[in-house]
């Protein structure tokens, strides 16, 4: 990322409901997106933050396309050096700005039973164990490094903390749900 580079967040579930848009300043880049926050995890690690409530309109606003009709026109605008249409947050808060950086627990299951937690894979260390169902569970790079059947974890492709059972189903063979709680050790 480079100063005055331009992002659009686009994932809003709650897309035409009640929700700010938003535009934040977060160590010289732009990020435009819904106040749901999607953005709160950016600012939060950013050393320099500022925020903007979005209070221009378009003449046409789908109640379901805002990336398109609102949140694109704004981030062109900043593209161009154009003036924000926004009011500046003096607060600064917004949704998600008191949510924890790790969920230690299962947040979905794969239809192949994998069970992916809220937990960062590269905060933990290669001898961490994680403990979920009464089990402790090494970390293994990939399936292959432990025997049939045995129950690991692993960092997955999104970077998050992943139990799995070599050739099983992890959420049959550990009586997973999302939910549950996951210690780390």
């Amino acid at each position: 990322m480079m100063p005055g580079d331009v992002y659009v967040a686009v994932v809003d579930p709650g897309v035409g409901g009640t929700s700010d848009a938003l535009v934040l300043k977060a160590d010289g880049c732009w990020f435009v997106g819904p106040d749901n926050g999607l953005l709160a995890i950016t600012a939060r690690h950013a050393k320099e933050v500022r925020w903007w409530r979005i209070d221009w309109r378009p003449k046409t606003l789908s109640a379901s396309f805002h990336g398109r009709d609102l949140f694109a026109p704004v981030a062109s605008r900043l593209v161009k050096g154009e003036k924000l249409p926004g009011e500046l947050l003096e607060d600064g808060a917004t949704v998600g700005g008191d949510w924890p950086d790790d969920l230690a627990e299962i947040i979905y299951l794969d239809h192949f039973g994998n069970a992916m937690t809220g937990l960062r894979a590269n905060v933990l260390c290669e001898d961490t164990r994680l403990k979920l169902s009464g089990r402790e569970l090494v970390r293994a790079r990939t399936f292959s490094d432990v025997p049939d059947g045995t129950a690991f974890w692993y960092e997955n492709a999104n970077g998050l903390a992943e139990v799995a059972v070599n050739g099983r189903s992890a959420d049959k063979a550990l009586a997973l749900a999302v939910g549950n709680a996951v210690w780390v050790c």
